[in-house]
């Protein structure tokens, strides 16, 4: 397993919150208005919709073009890198905003990024939300779009990839679709991969570092409300018994993310059952700090070469 960035180990205390992100989090605190978990959906939704003025528009010489995937009904954004010449993959992506919020507009700027620092078409999927459409919905949905995008790539390798509860719809869309479609990576930016709320990553982060145990509970109470069904590999990727047979694995990781650890932990799984991982820790950065590239206008930038450098590693494993 090959560590990049500055590595923690599981359950170690990070580096202090960048300071960038603290004062823009203080300054949001001290405008008021109750905290995520307090709010109703319509409101969290608004919420997180208004915070996409904090991404950038990503690198210009990306063609995008919003489509619905054929087979699915399913919408969709594709980004083609310009001046390149074919692509050399086809990435499935699924964005984050806890299987509540969240939009194609939400990771726009990583697809961006990903479709121009890796030579990469990405293929970012909207799909259902919670509460109107619970859990297995989104997962449903994710398996649905990669087998369709699957059909069409021509012979082109094809990743999955998702951000946060989108990294978690990616791992159960491989994980499911393992003998069924080749998967040649797959690439996990602070994913949700099981439903513990006791790691000490949880016990380190509060909603002063942008999401804590309180927010997590909210998106998984409306996500998926029977605790009994957040055991299995649909919702929680990580409890498989054997993950052997899994795409090599780049997977990003943030200190002050109560999902650091769990990160931290299926990038070891993956390592003992044979699977080729890239772990990318940041330990000064938050939950989603990609989506706050304007006050981080020279780190988000950095972080995503190194994360693009990393997925075209992790596809020459089976090119």
């Amino acid at each position: 397993m090959t560590r990049t960035g500055e590595y923690v180990e599981s359950g170690a205390a990070p580096e202090p919150l960048d300071g960038r992100l603290r004062a823009l989090l203080d300054r949001g605190r001290n405008m008021g208005g109750p905290p995520m978990y307090e709010l109703a959906v319509h409101d969290a939704r608004a919420k997180v919709l208004a915070g996409n003025r904090l991404c950038s528009d990503g690198p210009n010489t990306v063609a995008v073009e919003d489509i619905t995937l054929e087979s699915t009904g399913l919408s969709a954004r594709r980004y083609t890198p310009s001046g390149i010449g074919d692509p050399v993959a086809v990435v499935v992506y699924f964005h984050g905003g806890g299987w509540v919020t969240g939009d194609l507009d939400y990771a726009d700027n990583v697809c961006r990024y990903l479709a121009a620092g890796a030579g990469v078409e990405v293929v970012s999927v909207d799909y259902r939300l919670a509460p109107e459409a619970q859990f297995p919905a989104a997962a449903d949905d994710a398996v649905a779009a990669v087998v369709a995008i699957a059909a069409t790539t021509g012979g082109v390798p094809l990743a999955v990839a998702g951000d946060s509860a989108g990294g978690n719809l990616a791992a159960v869309a491989v994980a499911q679709l393992r003998g069924v479609v080749a998967v040649a990576a797959q690439v996990l930016l602070y994913p949700v991969l099981d439903s513990d709320t006791t790691r000490p990553s949880y016990r380190r982060s509060s909603s002063a570092d942008g999401i804590g145990t309180r927010e997590m509970e909210w998106f998984l109470d409306h996500y998926c409300p029977e605790l009994q069904e957040r055991t299995g590999m649909m919702f929680s990727p990580m409890n498989g018994e054997d993950l052997g047979g899994l795409p090599p694995t780049v997977l990003l990781v943030a200190g002050h993310d109560p999902l650091h650890d769990e990160g931290v932990d299926y990038a070891e799984q993956l390592r003992r059952a044979g699977i080729p991982v890239e772990l990318i820790d940041h330990p000064g950065m938050n939950h989603g700090f990609f989506r706050f590239e304007s006050v981080l206008e020279d780190y988000v930038p950095r972080a995503a070469a190194q994360l693009s450098e990393a997925v075209v590693r992790a596809l020459s494993f089976r090119s």
